[in-house]
């Protein structure tokens, strides 16, 4: 089977967003509380209100949790603000 350049250009664009994707991942502290974590969940990462209380459960239990997949420059944002509210978190 022989590709054509536009099928060739659309497969490497996936490829290459696959390779950029990071993860925000949330760590456990001994501060916040539940509702803050998952408030801030929903308003800075778009969670549902079910997903936020997951990752938010996660991270007790767990110590961490990825809460977000994305590129950098979609990560970015929503990590600085998760730490301007006071939560740990990093792009790994």
């Amino acid at each position: 089977m022989i590709l054509e350049d536009n099928q060739v250009e659309a497969k490497n664009s996936i490829l290459d967003k696959l390779i950029d994707q990071r993860e925000l991942v949330l760590y456990n502290d001994d501060v916040n509380t539940f509702d803050h974590v998952i408030l801030s969940l929903i308003k800075y990462c778009d969670h549902t209100a079910v997903q936020a209380e997951q990752c938010a459960h996660l991270v007790h239990y767990k110590g961490k949790c990825a809460i977000k997949l994305g590129t950098l420059d979609d990560l970015k944002p929503m990590c600085e603000a998760l730490l301007e509210k006071g939560l740990s978190a990093e792009i790994e």
